[in-house]
């Protein structure tokens, strides 16, 4: 009778977990949770493929991902599953970076019918704090391009519509004073909220002493970003510059 009960449940538990697909799209969205449910429960047969580049997947990669980078897929599909029904889930650097979908789009049209996007991708994964593959060169620190408050404050009143300052402290701390025209983005939810940040404008991360904006510029790197640099709150107040409240 329970085994009944169980074997009833399954195919309800598996719709919840795998949502359907969207009118929009060719594929379904899997979020971090669901992901990492999969992966713990290992209830159905899927393949998970990193379409990132190479550089990327050595650097870091989600435990039992494979390398498909999407520039190389039609090169790489002998890497693909035989059986046409086998769920695929792609990912890569969030929900701004189009590879994960392109590639999906790919594996769609060769056939394959139950296709997922992890969109929120490996910057999420890392965020929340789910196990990861760290490569050698993971820990290596990078020099961040750092802008005086000086400039900071130039380019905000020169060229406003090209510029987005980010806070990335707590809300309350952002609230007690922030640099003017900054928005806040904490450091605790940063990937997963980047859809907010542009990429077409140049995106200048701060916080009071430096440490969190270091690994909020280290995060836009691997979301993609090109044209960010780092400021330091303290300076900009030491500067006698003004606060906003």
């Amino acid at each position: 009778m329970r085994k009944n009960l169980l074997l009833m449940l399954l195919p309800v538990a598996l719709l919840a977990l795998f949502p359907s697909f969207s009118p929009a799209e060719n594929y379904g969205i899997i979020q971090h949770a669901e992901l990492k449910q999969l992966l713990d429960a290992d209830l159905h047969p899927f393949l998970l493929v990193d379409s990132r580049n190479p550089e990327e997947y050595r650097e870091a990669h989600i435990p039992g991902a494979i390398s498909i980078p999407q520039k190389a897929f039609d090169e790489l599909i002998g890497l693909l599953p035989a059986d046409s029904a086998t769920m695929l889930i792609f990912y890569c650097n969030g929900v701004k970076c189009g590879k994960s979908k392109k590639s999906a789009e790919a594996a769609r049209e060769l056939g394959y019918t139950n296709v997922r996007v992890f969109a929120e991708g490996m910057p999420v994964w890392e965020e929340v704090g789910y196990t990861f593959y760290k490569g050698e060169d993971y820990e290596k620190r990078i020099e961040t391009t750092l802008i005086s408050p000086v400039d900071l404050q130039e380019l905000a009143e020169t060229q406003p519509a090209g510029l987005q300052i980010v806070d990335v402290r707590d809300a309350e701390e952002f609230a007690a004073g922030h640099i003017p025209g900054a928005i806040n983005c904490p450091l605790n939810s940063f990937a997963a909220s980047s859809e907010i940040l542009d990429k077409d404008k140049k995106i200048v991360v701060y916080c009071n002493s430096g440490g969190r904006s270091y690994s909020a510029y280290c995060k836009l790197l691997k979301l993609g970003y090109k044209n960010i640099a780092q400021a330091i709150f303290a300076d900009w107040k030491e500067a006698g510059l003004p606060v906003a409240l």
